[in-house]
């Protein structure tokens, strides 16, 4: 396996300002870092690859739909812009030297509009990434949409609603993200969920049941652990929580609060955590 960190843990963005956080990341023993692609215009993507090539570290980049745009709007003028936003995302993906985008990639965070999903809005979901699926084999770009808990999003919360997603759209650069904070809100059973993504599992965050560190909660880590050997998954694990004063973005994950004494606890005794486990 690999081991991953968002740099959501200490700035809403990446770029040079965040290089000098890399050589530390290396040495206490991250094979990559997760870094946020959220305004394709100003994300610099070579200066990232390079960055991360002297550092001798890999990427995977995350993203979401922003406010206005929807993959499963019934307009289609705002689905055509949320497309070419995906579009551009992907081939920035590319540019910056990584092969994964992941997130939940089909309407904006947050948006609950008070019902349930509509078959309509599936059937969009579904057709817009078989349209997109020639640009991610073009620049060798695999996608792994996420499911979120019930706060988050109305579209997509379970594994399974995940895995059908997947089979519906039929492409193989396209899978899912499976994460254990929304897994412990959502499902039943999290180390039987995870057995249910089959060969559709793209990706995996970790992240404890309050979004802190990996190992310090209630997360059933025992049967995570188990159904990633019993599948042999060999991608990344990717520590996943957020700054304590990020504006937006600790507004949108909900982040009231100081979840440790220090960002890097959660990095550092996170990751100390999933390699003793794996």
């Amino acid at each position: 396996m690999k081991f991953g960190v968002n740099t959501f843990l200490w700035a809403s963005h990446f770029g040079p300002e965040q290089f000098e956080l890399l050589p530390t990341i290396r040495e206490h023993g991250f094979d990559g870092v997760e870094v946020p692609l959220l305004r394709p215009l100003e994300f610099q993507a070579y200066a990232i690859r390079r960055a991360l090539s002297r550092n001798e570290l890999a990427c995977t980049i995350c993203s979401v739909v922003p406010n206005g745009l929807s993959l499963i709007s019934n307009d289609t003028e705002t689905r055509r812009k949320t497309i070419s936003y995906l579009r551009e995302c992907i081939a920035g993906n590319n540019e910056a030297g990584a092969s994964l985008l992941v997130g939940p990639l089909y309407s904006p965070v947050g948006y609950l509009p008070g019902r349930r999903r509509k078959p309509d809005e599936w059937k969009r979901a579904v057709e817009g990434y078989q349209e997109l699926g020639p640009v991610l084999a073009q620049h060798r770009v695999h996608v792994a949409l996420e499911p979120l808990n019930r706060f988050e999003t109305y579209f997509l919360n379970t594994t399974a609603d995940a895995v059908q997603l997947c089979k519906d759209i039929a492409h193989p650069n396209v899978g899912l993200l499976w994460d254990t904070f929304h897994a412990n809100i959502e499902e039943k059973n999290i180390a039987e969920a995870l057995r249910l993504t089959g060969p559709f599992l793209k990706h995996v965050h970790t992240c404890e049941n309050d979004r802190g560190t990996p190992g310090s909660g209630h997360v059933d880590w025992h049967g995570v652990f188990a159904a990633l050997r019993e599948r042999q998954y060999d991608g990344w694990l990717t520590i996943e929580s957020f700054g304590f004063a990020l504006g937006d973005i600790a507004a949108a994950a909900s982040i009231w609060r100081d979840l440790a004494p220090t960002p890097e606890e959660i990095a550092w005794k996170g990751i100390e955590f999933l390699k003793a486990s794996v």
